[in-house]
């Protein structure tokens, strides 16, 4: 059973979800696995149910399921295997291990060969350019958020050679439009995680702010959310999108 959507994910991404026997709540990639029985949020696990599906084993994520929730698991002598993938290259070595424990290694090995083909393209992009534009990342609409240092996105726009204007303590931080007036982006990206919004609505709320010089240059951009909400190997996809759009 994986414990959380981004180790379905991965189980999937390495032709191995035949042998889940459950996932949460919210894992809904690939489509195949919105069939699995599920076990409750990857933050309120439904105990009961784990116990019921007869796992042999369970998959948990360190930054994401709660401590509390795993020993209780572990009590009930089923056993957890733990990762705690934070950036591209910890995803690799993610993907190496559940390679090795799931018999996948080949096709874990094609996975992060063509992960990195992507990474070294962007470096190879990246160590040419002379300017770094200042990029808002906005991950949701209303309250406006973006994306504080550490987080995947984060790293994101400082690996496609960008300086991420949220950068700072709050993983999260929420912004009003008299912040982001002040801060003078070059670049805005737009994913709405939460949905909601056309592509139109999105732009449309930052285009009567034509002081901000990305709404004066036209660098609004509206990009896909699933390329960027988890630690998966498609986050190496949003890095390309984030570099062509940066560095077209």
């Amino acid at each position: 059973i994986a414990l959380i959507p981004s180790l379905t994910e991965m189980v999937f991404d390495l032709d191995r979800g035949n042998l889940l026997a459950g996932a949460t709540l919210f894992a809904k990639e690939p489509p195949a696995a919105a069939d699995l029985p599920r076990v409750g949020t990857y933050i309120h696990l439904d105990i009961e149910r784990i116990v019921a599906l007869r796992p042999d084993l369970c998959l948990a994520a360190k930054d994401g399921n709660p401590a509390n929730m795993i020993r209780r698991i572990e009590n009930l002598n089923i056993p957890v295997y733990a990762l705690d993938p934070q950036t591209l290259p910890e995803i690799m070595e993610s993907i190496r291990l559940l390679g090795n424990l799931l018999h996948a290694e080949k096709r874990a090995g094609e996975i992060t060969d063509e992960m990195k083909r992507k990474m070294v393209a962007v470096e190879h992009r990246v160590a040419s350019i002379s300017r770094r534009p200042k990029v808002f990342f906005q991950i949701d609409a209303s309250p406006i958020v973006s994306a504080g240092s550490g987080t995947f996105i984060d790293r994101l726009v400082t690996r496609a050679g960008g300086i991420n204007m949220a950068a700072g303590p709050v993983a999260y931080p929420c912004y009003s439009w008299e912040d982001v007036l002040d801060m003078q982006p070059d670049v805005v990206i737009i994913a709405s995680m939460a949905g909601g919004y056309t592509e139109e609505q999105l732009k449309a709320a930052w285009e009567k702010w034509p002081q901000i010089p990305a709404v004066r240059r036209h660098q609004l951009f509206v990009v896909d959310a699933s390329l960027f909400d988890r630690p998966v190997p498609r986050l190496v996809d949003g890095l390309v999108r984030l570099t062509d759009i940066l560095h077209p």
